[in-house]
């Protein structure tokens, strides 16, 4: 079977892919990823022979349709993804995640290729004050990111319900793990704390995300994949609620740091005070529970930032050269 995979040289989907090849003989694996600045090949096994890496994008539909051809099924991981810089700047957020989400849509079209797992994101539901955001929860996304995500998922969806096409979204809520690229708000703090900086907390630090490890994600991916029905949308969430306060308090006791490196920032224009989702339509159809434990899972992000300086170091650098 053969599966396109694309985005995957970044965070979430070069940890679906490396838990692929372990897990599933039978699967050979196209990555298509442009290696924009969290692209990094480093996270992949290259050289594994199921793996084959094509440096491209997702708007080019050339390439798209060439490697869609020779494709049973794609999982859809590519997408720019940090909320700072769809503020900065949308319109690479509305070209990569809509209309190349688009450009890979009409391509399996063409190819009848399917299920295509299209990987999205707990911001498009917006701020809940209380309870717990179901797949048929209204789209309120805040962010030019998380509009972005939500006008993604209503084209994707739309293919099934117009074309047939064999779609299945899933809405995670916020990840951590190893090869985290250092702007997301964990790997961030940790590689700041290591090199004895100090962290910026935005606004009060009142802010609640629940937090889902990586690994427990991808796993919820593939029972999307190979058992989710077609049309619909499953969410993948991690039962832990922190607010940003209570994360930096962790974390710092894991770097043996104190409040006294907490830098207090302005807050985030349109940040949403707290995201939860509600997995029940997963946990039944599919048999999907996060099984990596908070703490555990924490400490040993924490560890791998540790003995990893010469993953994230080189990014730190480039990313501060003007």
């Amino acid at each position: 079977m053969n599966l396109l995979v694309t985005g995957a040289a970044g965070f979430v989907g070069s940890a679906y892919v490396r838990g692929l090849l372990v897990h599933d003989p039978e699967v050979r694996v196209t990555v298509l990823d442009q290696l924009t600045y969290a692209g990094n090949p480093a996270n992949l096994p290259t050289a594994h022979p199921r793996l084959e890496f094509v440096h491209g994008d997702i708007c080019d539909a050339v390439l798209v349709d060439k490697l869609t051809a020779g494709a049973d099924q794609v999982v859809h991981f590519a997408a720019e993804s940090h909320v700072d810089r769809s503020i900065e700047g949308a319109g690479a957020f509305v070209r990569t995640n809509v209309l190349g989400t688009q450009t890979l849509l009409d391509a399996a079209l063409r190819h009848g290729v399917g299920p295509f797992v299209h990987v999205s994101t707990d911001e498009v539901y917006g701020s809940i004050e209380t309870g717990a955001s179901t797949e048929d929860h209204p789209l309120r996304p805040s962010s030019p990111y998380a509009a972005s995500k939500a006008s993604s998922d209503l084209i994707a969806l739309s293919y099934h319900r117009t074309h047939g096409l064999d779609v299945r979204v899933t809405r995670c809520s916020n990840n951590y793990g190893p090869y985290q690229f250092p702007e997301k708000v964990i790997p961030l703090f940790v590689t700041n704390l290591l090199d004895g900086e100090q962290v910026p907390l935005y606004g009060d630090g009142r802010n609640v995300r629940e937090w889902l490890h990586v690994e427990d994600h991808c796993e919820g991916v593939d029972l999307v994949r190979t058992g989710g029905r077609p049309g619909e949308v499953y969410n993948l969430g991690g039962g832990t609620q922190l607010s940003n306060r209570e994360l930096t308090g962790l974390l710092l006791d894991a770097c043996e740091a104190d409040w006294g490196r907490v830098r207090h920032v302005e807050d985030r224009k349109g940040h949403d005070l707290r995201y939860r989702v509600d997995w029940t339509k997963a946990r039944t159809e599919l048999g999907y529970r996060p099984c990596r434990d908070f703490t555990a899972g924490l400490a040993g992000t924490v560890a791998w930032y540790r003995d990893h300086r010469d993953w994230w170091e080189p990014l730190k650098r480039r990313a501060r050269t003007p």
